[in-house]
């Protein structure tokens, strides 16, 4: 059944209520985890480097499947797939939390990782299809809210249940809510979505697709090391035969048309790609910042940068609304260019700087997320067929999964020049206050050129 009860605030509401829900588990999960991963090393006795994998297993496989996700929604069904990935995230939970050694941990992760690209490629899409176009931005931008709410209390949560009942209590922690958001789509959604029906799903686009991701993130992680290089260029190549190859086939995992002949389409991902790409690794280096130069403990440090996606979460379902009634275009680059200012005052930060100065600076690229986020992903969805709104879902989290692994790589490189393989200790904070401006200098040239990325989508409406 093809069914689109606009007119059904029940079923709208349900349908936001569903999406809503799993959308702020995923980001709980993820912002409470980076709190226990020192306790995860001391319980097994474990590196940093590996340490590092058990997040960097969860990004690769939730990049590697969101677009495959959302194709697959398209043709078998969004609530099926979205369902799947509530049962698969449910079930990985469970097995992180029994996982007998730091291995088993890191694969149960990408299991879990591909859970959530399942959620989140049709989540959207589910929004979409239930709400008529002047209500989109109003519920997408109350989806995204839920997504920075989960962010701003994982770390809280996760320090307070690592501290008192272990890491493994995260993982049991989402069990429940990942139940809920189970009944809710048993109990309250009953329509389903599939425009794409009949169409055969193109497994060897997949495989093209999925492998250049791989090669392409693993060697920008491991730059400036040749090795890093010749994974980058290996991954860049096969991209480049997948789009080839997608050209070929009749029915694609992805449809270049979209590229081809859809403005708004292009540019607002390419926005999204390089918004996320210049502020992802913003809270990682503050994080770092505030426990080495600036002496705070853990919980102190979280109560700074948690300034930032309590903007975001506050802010996210106003601007939403706002890009219903004014050009997303407008209201996402207004976003774009709040967050280029703060990432500009950062190259100013030293040793001595207050912390009001900190926060204010987080506050306005809170800010500016928030005006960029929900319009950007309004303007998304919006530019497409129905028949696309899967595809279209999962290009969304793509380039916010990418852009974040770019941001991290970043930084990454920037610490392996200045500071190597040394420990940030107190004779070397001068080379990684150099590795943070050198940092902000290219976010905040990313944000500007972004802003023109933005204006240049076109009128939507």
């Amino acid at each position: 059944m093809e069914t689109n009860e606009t007119g059904d605030s029940g079923f709208k509401n349900a349908a936001l209520l569903v999406a809503t829900f799993a959308s702020f588990l995923t980001p709980f999960l993820g912002s409470a985890l980076n709190v226990a991963l020192p306790a995860i090393g001391k319980d097994f006795s474990t590196n940093a480097i590996t340490l590092n994998w058990i997040v960097s297993s969860y990004i690769l496989a939730t990049a590697m499947i969101l677009l495959p996700a959302g194709r697959m929604a398209d043709i078998i069904g969004r609530k099926k797939v979205f369902t799947g990935g509530i049962v698969l995230f449910i079930t990985a939970s469970v097995l992180c939390a029994l996982s007998p050694n730091v291995y088993f941990l890191i694969l149960f992760r990408v299991f879990q990782g591909t859970g959530s690209a399942m959620i989140f490629g049709t989540g959207v899409a589910i929004i979409t299809s239930a709400f008529p176009p002047d209500e989109r931005g109003k519920a997408l931008g109350i989806n995204v809210s839920a997504v920075y709410i989960g962010l701003t209390l994982g770390p809280f949560g996760g320090g307070l249940l690592t501290q008192y009942l272990g890491w493994r209590s995260i993982f049991w922690f989402t069990v429940p809510i990942g139940l809920i958001s189970l009944f809710l789509i048993i109990t309250r959604l009953k329509t389903e979505w599939a425009e794409a029906k009949g169409e055969s799903f193109d497994w060897k686009g997949m495989m093209f697709y999925s492998l250049s991701l791989i090669l392409i993130m693993y060697g920008f992680s491991r730059l400036p090391h040749w090795i890093g290089f010749l994974f980058l260029v290996s991954g860049i190549f096969i991209l480049v035969v997948f789009i080839l190859f997608e050209q070929k086939v009749k029915f694609p995992l992805f449809e270049m048309d979209l590229f081809k002949n859809n403005k708004t389409f292009v540019f607002s991902n390419l926005a999204a790609l390089i918004n996320y790409s210049a502020t992802f690794a913003v809270g990682f280096l503050l994080s770092l910042y505030l426990q080495y130069i600036k002496g705070l403990d853990p919980g102190a440090a979280g109560l700074v940068l948690v300034s930032q996606p309590v903007v975001m979460a506050v802010f996210s379902p106003i601007t939403g609304r706002l890009s219903d009634k004014i050009e997303p275009r407008i209201v996402a680059s207004l976003g774009m260019s709040l967050s280029a200012i703060g990432l500009f005052l950062f190259l100013f930060i030293k040793s001595t700087t207050p912390l009001p100065f900190i926060i204010i600076n987080l506050v306005f690229i809170g800010l500016g997320f928030a005006l960029f986020s929900s319009p950007n992903t309004n303007a998304i969805m919006s530019s497409v067929d129905k028949k696309h709104y899967g595809v279209a879902s999962g290009s969304v989290g793509t380039m916010r999964m990418v852009g974040q692994m770019f941001s991290m790589g970043i930084a990454l490189l920037l610490f392996s020049i200045f500071l190597g393989k040394n420990e940030i200790l107190p004779e070397n904070y001068h080379s990684f206050l150099s590795a943070m401006h050198v940092a902000f200098i290219i976010f905040t040239i990313l944000c500007f050129s972004g802003i023109f990325a933005s204006l240049a989508r076109g009128k939507l409406r």
